[in-house]
């Protein structure tokens, strides 16, 4: 393949390959290079859960999802009734995207780089909490308006979202070292 053919591997991939792939090989002595733990996807979730009156709340909401992660999100449905928040079956209710490759690295990037900074009063993921025991790490956000690609004056109402890092790593141990490794800011 020449090289103009060649797409350029994204940063975060890049470095995974170069640095924190080694790292991780020399601080949990694996035996193989394919044994060392890798960012499989990253799932993003948004329940909105005004979208049981009003379905443009979720129109809304699905079209800044697929701005934040450059590919179009799915509806979720309820999967029962729950006649208090006059919700029934099979309606939808929220959106969810699931990135993998170099999108998946892409949004880890701008995630790392420009939102997670751009939080009120931020000091760092808790990484005592978010660990699931299988290796994957779930961190939750407030509001969508700390990504560059929402405008803030076209937002007609604050979400927050769920963020879910799968990796292939057996313990949360190892899944912290890799997602420190990709400069994801723990605070211990």
């Amino acid at each position: 393949m020449s090289e103009t053919a060649q797409k350029e591997l994204p940063r975060l991939q890049q470095h995974y390959r170069e640095v924190v792939r080694k790292q991780l090989l020399e601080q949990f002595g694996y035996g193989s290079p394919m044994e060392v733990p890798k960012l499989e996807k990253i799932v993003i979730n948004m329940g909105v859960g005004e979208a049981a009156g009003d379905q443009k709340k979720l129109d809304a909401a699905v079209a800044e999802m697929a701005l934040i992660s450059g590919q179009k999100p799915v509806k979720t449905l309820a999967k029962k009734a729950i006649a208090g928040f006059k919700i029934r079956e099979g309606q939808a209710i929220g959106c969810k995207v699931t990135l993998r490759k170099a999108r998946m690295y892409e949004f880890l990037d701008r995630l790392v780089t420009i939102a997670l900074p751009r939080i009120r009063d931020f000091r760092g993921l808790p990484g005592n909490k978010g660990f699931d025991g299988r290796g994957n790490f779930a961190l939750g956000l407030k509001e969508q308006i700390v990504f560059p690609e929402i405008a803030y004056d076209k937002v007609e109402a604050i979400r927050g979202m769920d963020i879910q890092f799968v990796t292939t790593a057996k313990t949360d141990k190892e899944a912290k070292a890799l997602l420190k490794g990709f400069e994801l800011p723990f605070n211990n």
